[in-house]
């Protein structure tokens, strides 16, 4: 007996309910536009949405199976990518291939030109071609011009987007699309999803991590992969420099730190970790000019600055060994 089509999708009712009613009233739009944080089930929505327009509301075991795989010929999923050598490669396979990931990943218009071709060929087993694009609002303008013209002349398919930053999104994308909102979760909602996951770590989290999670699941298993990717006493140096076990540093470690956070770390977890130390100073209300100078190596590292003479000059400051 198949489950429910959305079961185990937490806090989510509203969105739910949406899609169950378009699925039962078979009033599907041609586009979909997914809204909410990273990791509160918006991926997951969606395969169990396109399972019921394969199969029905009533869902499908081979169906969901065959989605969850990825190898439905009937499915395209997009994600941003990564250029390599002339090669592109998914956001979540750079890890893997060895990707340098100095700046972040894009969805491309060689891309969006695919997802036209695909949903312009005809279906091998669905009722019409299925396209699910993440990140939606990681485009650049010709990509995004592109997607536009799709959403004009959509065919017989439906499109998904997910977006974490649907503000981002041209407003004429937007208002081709029906727009399903997804909230993050409650504190207790949270603690019931984790608990189903195969495997939990030893003690608690650090604080910081919850509150960097901001009610998304998703996001606080990848708050815990970063956490535990940093090398050992990374962290605790930084917070040696600022915070409230502050002590006095010299200029040699100051640029010992900066050395090795940028021989440790690339530039995605640089960010990362100013994620958690903000937090962190912010928790402590630390002295609100150590926030906005970290906030200066933000900006700084997103505009490809050269990270170590950043980190270097930012840590300096902090210590005090040289005058902001």
């Amino acid at each position: 007996m198949t489950e429910p089509l959305f079961a185990g999708l937490v806090g989510q009712g509203q969105a739910t309910g949406l899609l169950l009613a378009a699925l039962e009233q078979q009033r599907l739009a041609p586009a979909y536009l997914f809204c909410g944080a990273d990791g509160v089930g918006r991926s997951i929505a969606a395969r169990r949405f396109l399972e019921g327009v394969i199969a029905g509301p009533g869902g499908s075991a081979s169906v969901r199976r065959r989605l969850q795989e990825g190898n439905h010929p009937d499915l395209l999923w997009v994600e941003p990518t990564y250029s390599e050598k002339g090669q592109l490669v998914p956001a979540s396979q750079a890890a893997a291939a060895g990707i340098s990931r100095k700046a972040p990943p894009q969805l491309r218009l060689e891309q969006v030109r695919a997802v036209a071709q695909f949903l312009g060929r005809r279906p091998v087993e669905a009722s019409r071609c299925l396209v699910v694009i993440e990140a939606v609002e990681a485009m650049a303008e010709g990509a995004a011009n592109a997607l536009l013209k799709t959403l004009e002349e959509p065919g017989d398919g439906l499109l998904i987007l997910l977006s974490a930053a649907p503000d981002r999104l041209l407003s004429t994308i937007r208002s081709r699309c029906q727009s399903i909102p997804f909230s993050r979760l409650t504190p207790e909602q949270l603690k019931q999803v984790l608990a189903e996951q195969p495997e939990q770590p030893q003690g608690s989290d650090p604080p910081e991590l919850v509150e960097l999670a901001a009610g998304s699941p998703g996001a606080l298993l990848e708050q815990r992969q970063q956490w535990q990717a940093l090398p050992e006493g990374l962290a605790q140096r930084c917070a040696d420099l600022v915070g409230e076990a502050q002590r006095s540093v010299s200029p040699v470690e100051a640029l010992s730190l900066a050395r090795d956070l940028c021989e440790a770390l690339e530039v995605e977890q640089q960010l990362w970790l100013l994620d958690w130390w903000q937090l962190r100073l912010w928790r402590q209300r630390i002295d609100p000019a150590q926030q906005h100078r970290l906030e200066t190596l933000r900006r700084q590292l997103r505009a490809y600055v050269q990270p170590r003479l950043a980190w270097e000059v930012a840590l300096l400051e902090l210590s005090g060994a040289v005058e902001g």
